[in-house]
Parts: structure tokens; sequence; C-alpha cells
């Protein structure tokens, strides 16, 4: 799914892929769809490093995962920057790139996701096997593997991670909605200590990318308190202690210091080594350093103080590439991603329990809820204007829901809304919003000005001066609308909590190419329903067919059905504008020249750093 946003954040359109919990990263060879995959062990030991005691302390599991990357060497401390602090070290709660960046360096799922390549690898697990029914999986795990602390991890730990946490209806997780099949939940069971059975309720198409490799598994010797007594959403929280956050990942987190950084350190019971038999990650901490805004990640990075930086905007590409020609690092052109930006009204029909108010003040419910109000303002933003003068050029309008760097699903052919404010306000008078009496500013049929408040995060310039632009075409119209940047974490809680906004402009970043990556977002019921999240039943017929349409094409292994079914889920959400999009930018990525066995792919937000495990520097 696509999770959360990105770019200073934006829990990315971050995946779950569980689109938002997937990992994107790997390894091997893997067997077609359904057929048995194995990995065999690579041999000899590795050099301890500073931070372990000796190699024979940390016994490697059986077989482990042999990486073909270039044979690295080990340590040093990769910097990286992050516009504001996680929200949680809980990937399973996380939903916000600040949190997902940290995150996914300490977690694995049962298998693997390559970036590049889009396909799928072994991880805990060493093989699968699919039965002729395509709806029952067995997962064998690979012996001797254990926990950051140094507890085993066995199928009772994936067993607890999805019976008791993801199926659990007393936790408010993302990571649930794209593993519900008309309202029926796999069924995960322990067949002994190493294997797992998995039944779906139907044939489940995205099942070994979104159920294998898009969930982290959790362990239960830590988290199984959390769970019973009810405080598992707030467990791995920014202040619990960095010994009791145990995770399987390349890294764990030994520091973490508030507006300042995230200090991460080589966990020595990693599964993954190299062709050399050497344990990766190769590095032996990675600190994310807290940073105010775009601009000074990019003025840090081109002085040399911090080493990658995955996501460069087009207005910066002039001065990283005259700057690149010294040599200190790459700058590297991936093209087109699967970032959108999008600004969305609160459809929220629903009434706060609290106060016993509704979340959004009737007049404006009844403007955000109608389709033509919501195209008016997408044919009154001017597309062109914001890629010139923000972009530099380098970017695309973006009108649907998938951009052309989703070239296995994107729908070429949805409704556009080229820049035409005599159509907007058109399209206004059909529903009674117009000037009257010679004013300069809307009203509508019961003489309310057509005023709210737009919020987006602060440290994201592009964005922030994006919503600038949209503001001034609004207000061209006849709208009052008032701008309010606010931190980023914040906006979250007002999205996914407290359903306290007018209007949102957000980004997002998928961590896969596939649908079910964005099952949160467009299903009603979705926690990230961006307009009117988590809807007991669909409040509009044209939800009601996307959700229809988003489990169709789940239960099916037939590319042309899926794709007919989700280009009209792309038509639909083109048609209605609950999502209002902007423009699709070309970003880059920069990282230093000394760093080996880089893979740039545009398919990931993590344009350079996916892959942090298997990165080292040269010597």
């Amino acid at each position: 799914m696509k999770n959360s946003t990105f770019g200073g954040q934006t829990g990315m359109f971050l995946p779950l892929n569980v689109a938002t919990i997937m990992k994107t990263r790997f390894v091997e060879t893997a067997g077609a769809f359904g057929a048995i995959v194995l990995v065999f062990a690579g041999c000899g030991k590795n050099p301890a490093s500073t931070h372990e005691k000796s190699a024979a302390d940390y016994p490697l599991p059986d077989p482990p995962v042999v990486v073909t990357c270039h044979a690295g060497t080990r340590g040093g401390k990769l910097i990286i920057d992050e516009i504001g602090d996680p929200k949680t070290f809980n990937y399973i709660m996380a939903n916000e790139s600040s949190s997902y960046d940290i995150c996914r360096m300490m977690f694995w799922s049962l298998l693997n996701f390559d970036v590049p390549s889009q396909s799928v690898l072994p991880g805990l697990a060493e093989s699968w096997t699919n039965e002729p029914d395509g709806k029952t999986w067995t997962f064998r795990l690979r012996k001797n593997l254990r926990w950051s602390d140094g507890a085993p991890l066995t199928a009772d730990d994936v067993v607890f991670t999805w019976n008791d946490i993801i199926y659990n209806p007393k936790i408010n997780t993302v990571a649930r909605d794209p593993f519900i099949i008309d309202g029926k939940k796999f069924t995960v069971t322990k067949v002994d200590d190493l294997t797992i059975r998995v039944v779906t309720p139907e044939v489940y198409a995205p099942f070994l990318a979104g159920f294998g490799a898009g969930v982290p598994i959790m362990p239960q010797h830590i988290l199984a308190k959390s769970v019973a007594d009810g405080s598992f959403e707030s467990a791995y929280g920014v202040n619990a202690d960095p010994s009791q956050i145990v995770g399987s990942g390349p890294f764990r987190l030994k520091e973490y210091k508030t507006a300042q950084y995230t200090l991460l350190e080589r966990n020595p019971y990693f599964l993954e080594v190299d062709t050399n038999g050497t344990r990766l990650p190769y590095f032996d901490d990675i600190i994310f350093e807290v940073v105010p805004d775009m601009n000074a990640m990019s003025l840090r990075f081109l002085s040399g103080e911090c080493d990658v930086d995955d996501l460069i905007f087009p207005y910066d590409y002039d001065r990283f590439k005259a700057e690149s020609a010294k040599g200190r690092f790459v700058l590297l052109e991936p093209g087109i991603g699967l970032e959108t930006v999008d600004f969305f009204f609160n459809e929220n029909t629903n009434v706060n329990t609290k106060t016993g108010q509704p979340y959004v003040d009737p007049k404006k419910l009844k403007w955000f809820r109608n389709t033509k109000f919501r195209q008016a303002c997408s044919y009154a933003i001017d597309r062109e204007a914001i890629i010139k003068s923000i972009f530099s050029g380098r970017a695309i309008p973006e009108y649907g829901f998938e951009t052309p760097g989703n070239k296995t699903w994107f729908n070429p052919n949805i409704t556009t809304y080229p820049y035409n404010p005599d159509k907007a306000l058109a399209l206004l008078k059909e529903i009674g919003i117009e000037k009257r009496n010679g004013n300069d500013f809307l009203t509508d049929a019961d003489g309310n000005k057509i005023e709210f408040v737009l919020n987006t995060n602060t440290g994201n310039n592009a964005r922030e001066k994006t919503a600038v632009l949209i503001v001034s075409d609004l207000q061209k119209l006849g709208m009052n609308v008032i701008f309010q940047p606010i931190e980023f974490n914040t906006l979250i809680s007002k999205m996914d909590d407290t359903y306290d906004f007018d209007c949102i402009l957000m980004g997002w970043s998928p961590t896969m190419t596939d649908p079910s990556d964005n099952m949160n977002i467009i299903k009603s019921g979705g926690f990230t329903h961006e307009w009117f999240p988590r809807q007991q039943a669909p409040s509009t017929d044209w939800e009601a067919r996307m959700d229809y349409l988003m489990d169709a094409q789940m239960k099916t292994l037939d590319y042309t059905e899926r794709k007919k079914d989700y280009d009209e889920v792309q038509e639909i959400l083109a048609e209605q504008q609950p999502m209002i999009f902007t423009a699709t930018p070309m970003y880059y990525a920069a990282i230093r020249s000394d760093i080996g066995n880089i893979r740039p792919s545009s398919l990931s937000y993590w344009r350079v750093s996916w892959n942090a495990e298997e990165l080292y520097f040269k010597k």
C-alpha cells in the first residue's frame, strides 16, 4: 500500500505492502511463482568487529542467505539525514516516512523483495511451496535464526505476528488492510518450530510479495506482554530502552536523542553473508541525523557532512550536477518514480464521540463531498506553473493515482483536468456556488463564503511552495483558502487520528508496483483512505465499486483481468477526484563515490539506500 508520505516526509506513499510494511531489498535467485525455492549456505567465518565478541559467539543460521553482491569490507559509519524525528520504532504501527526510514533497517520478513527487478527472494524462510489449490502455502524457516538480542526466532514468532498482532481487532494497524479478502482473514498455523502453513480465503495474487515480503516478523518473547495488556500500539516507542527494541534486520537501535539523531549499530545475528562468507551488514553503524528541512539536507550533503541523499528535487539538480564533477559523489538519475503528491478534502461524515460535534463543519462537508466541487478545484490548478516554477521543468502533470513510472499498472486513459478556471467556475455554478451581488468571492446557495484551511508539512520546501500556488489558484476563483503548514507528525495525527482538518496536501511513495500496495488507501475501510478513513461501510456507490474491484483483482492470477479491474479503479478516482494530484517530478539521488554495491532504482523511495546492508566504504 502506499505507505505514508514522503520527502520530508511523506509517509511515503510508504507501502505497507504491506505494502507499507514491505521491505525493499535482496538476494540470490528464486524459482517461479509457487515453486519450491532454496538458497544454499555460504561458508567461512566472519571477521569480528569492535562491536562484537567473536564470530563463534554469533552462529549463522543454517543455511544463511548468501547475497551475490560484490564482496565488500566491514567498518565505518554511514550518515543519513532525516527531516523530523521518528514517531515510533514499531514497524507494524508506523505510517510515515520518518519512522519507516529507520524501521526498515531493524526488521525482516519471511521473504525479501529485490527493488530493481521487483522479484521475491528468500529471507527468514529458506523455501516455500504452494499447493495445487493455489490457496495453501507452506514456509520453511532457516535453522538457528536469532533475534537481535540472541533469542531464537521460530514459527511461534510468525504465528504471533499474524494472529496476535496483524489480525488483532484491538490493534489499529495499517498492516491489516491488504490481507482481508471479502471480510475473511488468512489462516496462519504452526506445523512445527520451523514450518508455517498459510491458507488464503481465495487465490491471492500478490501473496509472495505481500504476505511473504511485505510484513516484518515481530518477536513474541518481547511483545506478547504488550499485546496481552493492550499496550502494543505504544510498544517500541521512541522513549523505550534501545535494548528492548528487538528485530531481525541488519541493524538494531543503539541510541535515540530527540531532535538530534537515531543511531543504529550492526545486528550481529543478521542472517546474510556475502560470497566470501563475510556476515552483513558491512557498516558498523548508521546514524540518522535530524535536519530542519530539505535545503539543510542538501547543504549538508554538498558540504560532506552526510553520505547519501535518496531524494534530490529537480530544482537542486544543476547545483548537484556541478558539484558532482569534483568527484566526491556520484549523481544518479533513476527516472520517473512512483511518488505522488495530492491534496484532498475531509469527507468524514462521522461525529466525534468525545465532543458530540461533527468532524467536519456541515456546510463545508456539503462542498467537500460534491464531486463537481472537487473537479472544479482540479481544473483550477495550474500544474504547468507548478512544474515550471518549483521543479525547473523537470516534472510532468499528474492527474491519477499511478504515475507513468509504474509501467505495469499505469492507466494512461483516465480523465484529466488541464488548467481551465472558466470550466471550474462553470462546474461550481452548477452546484449553486458563484459570485453574487458584485462580490469577488464565492458563496454557496445558503450564502456561506467558500472558505477552508489547507495544511501541509513543514520542512519540505517543494511541498510548501506547491501549497502556496494551489492557494493562489483557488483564491483566483474566489475561494478564501488559509494556508497553515504544520509539523509533519502533527499533520499525520490530524489525518489518521483526530480527523481535525479541512484540506491536506500530502505525498505518497509506494515500495512496490503491485495494486495490493494501495489497499489501505483505496478501500473504504482502509487505515489511510485519505478523505474518509476506516469507514464501516462505503459511504458512496463509487467507493463500494472500488472496494469490489480491489478485492476482485487480488483473487485472480490473470494479469489481464487484474489490469482491467485496476484500470477501472484509476478511472473512478480520476472521475471522482477525492485525491487531486498535482505534478510528478523527476527525482534524483546522490551518494559518496567511495561507497560500493550501489544499485539505484526509481521504484523505491530509498533510491540508493534500499540495500543499505550491502553498501560499504571502498578501501
